[in-house]
C-alpha cells in the first residue's frame, strides 16, 4: 500500500503530474480548506500557476459528521447526496439545518481567508480544484460547479487519493488527476504517514505568499 509522506509531498507529485498537460498554460489552481490549500500550494509552484481558494463545507450525517451527506459552497452551491440521506433517513428538516450552520461556517471562512480580496478571475481559463483526498466527492463536486459558474473554460480535478467508486461515479469535472485509488480505501487519512489537521493561520499564510 503506497503512502504519502504528508501534503506536501502529495501536492509535489500532483505537480508533476499536472506540469505534462497544464504547466505554462491560462491556469489557476484551487485548493479546497483547509486540508486541500497545501496541496494545492505545492502543485501550483510546480505548474507556476496562481493560487486561490474555493471555500466548501460538508454537510456530515447528523451523529456522523464524518459521513457526507452533501456539500455547499460560496455562491449558494450545494450538492447533494442522496444515497447517503436515505439510507441514513435524513429528514429534510435535519438536512436544512446543517446547511444553514455550514453557510454560516463558509461566509466566516471567506472573509477570512481572502480577507478582502477577489476571488481570481476564473472567466475562459482551466480551474485545478484541488483536495488532499476524495472519499465520497461531495466537497469536490461542489468546488467543481463553483468554478464551472464562475465562467471556468475548462474544470480539473486533483487529488492524491480517492475511493474508487467515489472516482468513477464523479462527473463534476472535464477532467481528474488522482494518484492513488486504493481497493481498500477507508478513510483519507489511511494513505499519509502525517496528516495533521491544517489550520486556518495556515491557510491565510500560503494564499498571502
Amino acid at each position: 500500500m503506497r503512502i504519502l509522506q504528508d501534503r506536501i509531498e502529495a501536492g509535489r507529485m500532483l505537480g508533476e503530474r499536472l506540469a505534462r498537460d497544464y504547466a505554462g498554460a491560462d491556469t489557476v489552481v484551487l485548493g479546497l480548506p483547509r486540508g486541500g490549500v497545501p496541496v494545492a500550494a505545492e502543485a501550483a509552484r510546480r505548474i507556476r500557476a496562481p493560487l486561490d481558494v474555493l471555500v466548501v463545507r460538508k454537510l456530515g450525517l447528523p451523529h456522523h459528521e464524518e459521513v457526507a451527506m452533501g456539500a455547499v459552497g460560496e455562491g449558494g452551491a450545494i450538492v447533494r447526496n442522496p444515497g447517503v440521506i436515505r439510507s441514513a433517513g435524513v429528514s429534510e428538516a435535519d438536512f436544512e439545518r446543517a446547511e444553514r450552520r455550514e453557510r454560516a461556517e463558509v461566509a466566516q471562512r471567506v472573509e477570512r481567508f481572502r480577507d478582502g480580496r477577489p476571488p481570481a478571475p476564473l472567466a475562459g481559463r482551466t480551474a485545478i480544484v484541488v483536495d488532499d483526498g476524495m472519499a465520497t466527492g461531495a466537497t469536490a463536486a461542489v468546488g467543481c460547479r463553483i468554478a464551472r459558474e464562475r465562467g471556468a473554460a475548462r474544470v480539473v480535478l486533483a487529488v492524491p487519493v480517492a475511493a474508487p467508486d467515489a472516482l468513477a461515479e464523479f462527473d463534476a469535472a472535464d477532467a481528474i488527476i488522482c494518484l492513488l485509488a486504493p481497493a481498500d480505501f477507508m478513510a483519507v487519512g489511511q494513505f499519509y504517514a502525517d496528516f495533521t489537521q491544517v489550520e486556518d493561520e495556515e491557510v491565510v499564510r500560503l494564499l498571502t505568499e
